[in-house]
């Protein structure tokens, strides 16, 4: 019987093949109480499994083959990161010696602890990170119990049966493979190396997690967040993944098949002619030039931008090099040569860096309680965070300004709303310079950007131009907050509408005066990367567009069929709608 399976489309394209059903990772934990005089032994079983894990993924690091994604080796490293971290062994230890529980039990409960701090997080992005460590935890308690990864039997046997014939799908007689899984490690994605998998379904995760992420970089259709698969698809089920619209076709009728066949043919041509796509010019039919951007989570993504065609980078999110530090953040030697390696990377283009964006629901020094913040995305967060730790926030503007001198570099304060805030910023900016100046430390300039992300910063834009060089919108949170949507939250989800009136009517208003002062305009959240939105933005005058690297071809196919002056009356009447989404094409 064919049925259909909701999720999230996180990386485009269609596959279809034969499902390999993976059973969920988490282990069965046997809990018991040790006596006194087991605890060191028992603290010395965890210490050897963690040691033993650290050199299994430093293993995997050195046999990674040489064309594989960054984000893959950028993914393992977080997950050591996370096994070596101190304040982690730390509490296993304690959790061993004064409650007497055995090693599993410790680690598990530290487990669950620290996953409520990850849940209360308002950033998507770094709540997703809760996976991360909870596969760091999964591959210590299978190396206790002497068990292989879950995905290694399955893909031994994928590979083995890779290329026998199942069923003929449009004249051809391999046996293509789709992988339903719980979640994926990035140890276990470098399955898809060999080319077995031609997608994959993850019962959770989001646009953010670490499958998606690497996923978009392979190019492999994907849909994440299909809660029901691995109860509901059997093994060696047919299965259809519709990456573009985050939808899993089960068992399919030979129609459906040949329609999707049809629509995965037509999605490879279509790769093929947006590869060709990655040297042309960035121009509209009427010779406007747009400048396309890449947005970057860790400093190896430099060369992916540039395979992708990006000219810079519209937004390097420097969260991850103080994620899972536990309180030890990076100094300012290790900032500067993160900084560094990206903007050696990106070959003289420039690089806007955003200064930390944490805090509140996701301190970085101690775990707070889960009632002390009433609302955490209206909290003390991204520059309210920074200007309440002044040392913390100096040390990465030094960091920043001594990477500036090696290329171009922009400087973006993410959530600014205050004249004062912006004052108190830019006070921390000439500090930090004047600090450098006296330990005789070269630096260079900077262009100094505002990120455009609560209303009140949009309603008084021409305000914040008067001290920055340019402007990003962060469309993901500007709707967030215009539509007092959380969008973390699935009982609300539904109301989250980029084509909300209110909404357009803001981006309009911060691009518009920002053209007419002269300044630099640029979009960065999920907008920027929506080829449905391409057209209306640059109706409205966007010329600058920041996005994942996978977006950037088919974003600049949408550019190169763009007139973008006959687009502007009507963007301007989508604008001025009540119901702009009916309006969307022209």
């Amino acid at each position: 019987m064919t049925f259909a399976i909701h999720g999230l489309a996180v990386s485009r394209g269609i596959a279809i093949g034969r499902a390999v059903v993976v059973a969920s990772s988490r282990m069965e934990v046997v809990h018991y109480f040790i006596s006194p005089d087991q605890v060191d032994a028992e603290v010395a079983r965890a210490r050897n499994a963690r040691n033993a894990v650290i050199e299994e993924l430093r293993r995997l690091q050195e046999e990674m083959p040489k064309d594989a994604p960054g984000e893959l080796d950028a993914l393992l490293e977080v997950h050591l990161m996370l096994l070596q971290d101190q304040a982690l062994a730390e509490a296993i230890r304690n959790w061993i010696s004064e409650r007497l529980y055995n090693a599993e039990w410790a680690l598990t409960t530290q487990l669950e602890i620290i996953s409520r701090q990850f849940d209360e997080m308002d950033d998507e992005y770094l709540r997703e990170r809760k996976a991360d460590l909870e596969q760091v935890v999964e591959r210590i308690l299978r190396h206790m119990k002497g068990a292989p990864s879950p995905i290694a039997a399955p893909a031994a046997a994928a590979r083995a049966n890779a290329g026998q014939p199942a069923m003929e799908l449009d004249g051809a007689t391999e046996t293509p493979l789709v992988l339903v899984a719980q979640d994926l490690s990035p140890a276990d994605m470098l399955q898809f190396k060999s080319k077995v998998f031609a997608g994959f379904i993850t019962a959770v995760g989001g646009k953010t997690s670490h499958t998606a992420i690497v996923a978009r970089s392979m190019d492999i259709p994907a849909v994440v967040g299909a809660r029901a698969a691995s109860q509901l698809i059997r093994q060696d089920d047919w299965v259809i993944i519709d990456g573009n619209e985050g939808v899993v076709i089960v068992d399919p009728t030979p129609i459906i098949l040949a329609e999707y066949g049809f629509r995965q043919r037509q999605n490879e041509l279509e790769r093929e002619r947006l590869s060709r796509l990655r040297f042309t010019p960035s121009l509209t039919m009427d010779g406007q030039k747009v400048e396309l951007l890449a947005n970057v989570e860790q400093p190896s993504d430099g060369a992916a931008a540039v395979r992708a065609g990006a000219v810079g980078v519209g937004l390097f999110r420097t969260e991850f090099l103080f994620m899972g530090r536990s309180g030890n953040l990076p100094g300012e030697e290790e900032q500067y040569r993160a900084y560094r390696e990206i903007i050696d990377g990106m070959q003289g283009m420039p690089v806007t860096i955003r200064t930390l964006d944490v805090g509140a629901d996701k301190p970085l020094d101690k775990a707070q309680p889960k009632d002390y913040y009433l609302n955490p995305a209206l909290g003390l967060r991204a520059i309210r965070w920074s200007l309440a730790d002044p040392a913390m926030f100096r040390t990465q503007l030094r960091a920043i300004l001594r990477a500036a001198a090696h290329g171009q570099v922009k400087l973006l304060f993410p959530m600014l709303a205050h004249r004062s805030e912006i004052e108190q910023t830019l006070a921390q900016l000439r500090q930090a310079q004047a600090e450098l100046d006296a330990r005789g430390i070269s630096y260079g300039p900077v262009k100094l950007g505002a990120m455009i992300e609560i209303p009140a910063a949009a309603l008084t834009v021409r305000s914040f131009l008067k001290y920055f060089d340019f402007l990003s919108i962060g469309t993901n949170d500007l709707i967030q907050y215009t539509l007092a949507i959380d969008r973390a939250d699935e009982a609300v989800a539904h109301l989250y509408d980029p084509m909300h009136p209110a909404v357009l009517r803001l981006v309009a208003e911060v691009i518009e005066a920002s053209n007419a002062a002269g300044k630099e305009i640029c979009v960065c959240g999920e907008m920027a990367g929506d080829i449905g939105m391409t057209r209306l933005l640059l109706g409205l005058g966007l010329r600058s567009f920041s996005m994942h690297p996978a977006q950037i071809l088919a974003v600049k196919q949408e550019v190169l069929r763009a007139d973008a002056d006959k687009l502007a009356p009507w963007a301007h009447a989508v604008m001025d709608s009540d119901s702009p989404a009916e309006m969307l094409a022209p």
